[in-house]
């Protein structure tokens, strides 16, 4: 293959599916009633979009992972709190007690 492997996100067929997953839910939106009345796909057309959509997130999850990036892609804001806290091993304090028996 000729495509990038090394930005998932940049590859032709991974953009295609990002295509193919907004068109599939914009139709679910489009198409959405009221809760009562009857929905205007048929049980058919609604079961082969969930279809689709589940192939599309599947590829798209092997494509990634074959890039060797991580399905994180959720944003991350400035100042928000680290997960991971270092501590430089000069600041560490031993607390230990002297034993006045013990010198």
């Amino acid at each position: 293959m000729s495509d990038d492997q090394t930005n998932p996100l940049e590859n032709k067929e991974f953009q295609i599916l990002k295509v193919m997953k907004l068109v599939l839910t914009d139709v679910v939106k489009d198409t959405a009633t009221q809760p009562g009345l009857k929905h205007p796909l048929s049980d058919r057309t609604i079961e082969g979009i969930r279809q689709c959509l589940k192939l599309v997130s599947a590829r798209e999850r092997e494509l990634i992972e074959d890039a060797g990036k991580s399905m994180d892609m959720r944003p991350h804001y400035v100042d928000e709190p680290k997960k991971n806290v270092v501590v430089p091993i000069s600041k560490i304090d031993r607390n230990i007690k002297k034993d006045p028996d013990k010198k």
